[in-house]
């Protein structure tokens, strides 16, 4: 019997997950296209054919839910570029896999990116309580911290400010993304991918 209430709970509880990353997924979608204060708990609770109260016993308010997503994308950043740090490859390698990656999911998930852009980094002020500093962030800026650090131990990169290097590496990739996004690029976006990634390491190198 007890077994039985176990495996029940287990149940619910998976469900609940599930339910809880669908809710994600949309509200991702939707801040991405509609930006953050335009797109209402209604308008994703709509999208998801559910009520607005059923909603909110997922999530209070809709900054918890725009925390909850940065911590799903950082994540998804964070798992990505972890398996490319483990692999035994050079630094200039593991840059072309990460330009690679990241221009691949431009392309296949692009509200990922516009999220992190128009939503993150355009409204700050949904992101303090709970989401100081880098805490939101923590599992792709902690992979990216180790990128650098074993590229300079390595001695393939040289020795300098973490932010300083990051924002570079940033930079490239975040303008890239947005002048695709702006339909400029007169290329495919993965076509730059190698060009950029050497621009990167030239930028790095020791």
């Amino acid at each position: 019997m007890k077994e039985g209430n176990e495996k029940q709970r287990n149940h619910r509880h998976d469900r609940k997950r599930q339910r809880k990353i669908e809710i994600v997924e949309t509200a991702l979608a939707l801040f991405s296209k509609e930006g953050f204060y335009a797109t209402t708990i209604p308008d994703i609770a709509k999208a998801m054919g559910m009520s607005t109260g059923n909603l909110y016993n997922y999530f209070p308010s809709k900054e918890a839910l725009a925390q909850e997503i940065i911590r799903y994308v950082s994540s998804l950043l964070g798992e990505r570029i972890h398996a490319i740090n483990l692999e035994p490859i050079s630094t200039h390698e593991k840059i072309r896999r990460i330009v690679r990656f990241y221009f691949e999911l431009c392309i296949e998930k692009p509200e990922t990116i516009e999220y992190f852009l128009r939503v993150y980094l355009a409204n700050r002020e949904v992101f303090g309580e709970g989401c100081e500093g880098m805490v939101c962030v923590a599992p792709f800026m902690t992979e990216m911290m180790i990128f650098f650090e074993e590229g300079v131990r390595s001695k393939e990169l040289r020795n300098q400010d973490f932010f300083s290097a990051f924002g570079l590496f940033m930079g490239y990739l975040g303008g890239m993304a947005f002048l695709n996004g702006e339909r400029i690029l007169p290329r495919s976006l993965p076509e730059y991918a190698d060009e950029i990634a050497e621009n990167i390491y030239r930028a790095l190198r020791a």
